[in-house]
């Protein structure tokens, strides 16, 4: 086994995978998303990194080939889980999130199961569009929530009324609500778009990975 420093980085991403969930533990929001997020888009370029660093130095390893894709997984797998359960559980949320990490558990399954013929469902163009899609959508979605509770914070103790005439414009915004609400509806909308993408991506590979695999999965006549 190489300890090489593209497998570092990929062993601090495992890491740092839990260590979102760990955040909201041991912080209060807004801090619990700010830092969720840095360490979120922090491991997520190590993504990239690892992989170049590997094929630039040629030290790819079977290590790093295990690894990789487990960090990949867990990133995406606790992130969702953290984002679902500080949201509303709107099924517009739940019903994307559901299906990456149902093909996440459905592709992992199919290699266990394919054991030494696992090499034929390798890595394509399209998953890795589609794990950068993820990362990118699960980034979006936590400044989302950085937005919402500074929203919340600046409106704290106004009454509806002087919120309401802020928005329309009847009473100055000396708190910033306007740009923080704009900012906070952008997040959101833009984050859910590009997990549905990333929902679709997900269900395509899935699909390619189980038909390479069939050929595998037919009983001896």
């Amino acid at each position: 086994m190489t300890l090489t420093l593209p497998n570092v980085l990929t062993i601090i991403r495992l890491i740092a995978a839990p260590l979102v969930a760990v955040m909201f533990l041991y912080f209060t929001r807004p801090w619990a998303d700010w830092f969720a997020l840095v360490l979120f888009v922090s491991a997520a370029v190590t993504d990239w990194f690892d992989g170049y660093l590997a094929r630039a130095w040629k030290q790819e390893t079977k290590l790093g080939a295990m690894l990789d894709p487990i960090a990949d997984k867990a990133m995406v797998v606790i992130a969702l889980m953290v984002i679902i359960g500080f949201s509303s559980w709107s099924p517009w949320l739940v019903l994307p999130a559901t299906v990456i990490l149902f093909r996440e558990v459905f592709v992992s399954g199919l290699r266990e199961f394919l054991g030494d013929t696992a090499g034929t469902l390798k890595v394509t163009k399209l998953a890795k569009w589609k794990t950068t899609c993820q990362m990118i959508s699960i980034a979006v979605l936590f400044s989302h929530g950085v937005f919402e509770h500074y929203l919340g914070m600046s409106a704290w103790g106004m009454d509806e009324q002087m919120i309401a005439d802020v928005f329309a414009g009847r009473a100055e915004d000396l708190q910033g609500l306007r740009w923080k609400h704009t900012a906070m509806e952008w997040a959101g909308q833009t984050g859910l778009v590009l997990l549905w993408v990333a929902a679709g991506l997900t269900f395509v590979t899935g699909f390619d990975y189980l038909k390479k695999a069939m050929p595998y999965l037919k009983d001896d006549s």
